[in-house]
């Protein structure tokens, strides 16, 4: 089983896009969102994913995740058959002082929002976080992609 340890955190100003390595646009639907097993698909660039998640534990920073590269044409198809909505945004990854965090730019329902994540060796690591950093949100069940799609953030 396949462990997976992150904070995420909101991001108060777009300093983080003139440190980016790179970035790449992430359309992404479920097949399921119930929070015991989501089950993601993913046309991540030129790839295609599956990617199923189990319940998170009590913080909301570890959780059972797998994860299988299809080809973009199955996901596609399999985007026509998710729940209704769809999240839309570009991923930039930043490293910073040997962490690199995910950081996510939303569009369409959830335009207005961006957050970071960083993963992590274990919940008791302490990461230098950068400076656009604002609240930590792990946990907060509003910022999963899950419930975005759900309950889209230009509707809170």
């Amino acid at each position: 089983m396949a462990q997976e340890i992150e904070r995420k955190y909101l991001v108060s100003s777009d300093e983080f896009k003139a440190q980016a390595g790179k970035s790449v646009r992430i359309i992404q639907g479920y097949l399921s969102s119930v929070p015991e097993r989501t089950v993601r698909v993913r046309v991540k660039g030129d790839k295609g994913f599956l990617t199923i998640k189990g319940i998170g534990n009590e913080s909301g920073a570890s959780r059972y995740e797998w994860e299988k590269e299809i080809s973009v044409e199955e996901a596609q198809e399999l985007l026509k058959i998710c729940e209704p909505g769809v999240i839309d945004k570009t991923r930039f990854l930043v490293d910073h002082q040997g962490h690199i965090f995910e950081v996510d730019e939303f569009y369409g329902s959830n335009q207005g929002l961006t957050v970071a994540e960083v993963e992590l060796i274990d919940e008791t690591q302490t990461v230098n976080k950068p400076s656009w950093l604002a609240e930590e949100v792990t946990g907060d069940a509003r910022y999963y992609n899950s419930m975005l799609m759900k309950q889209p953030f230009t509707q809170w």
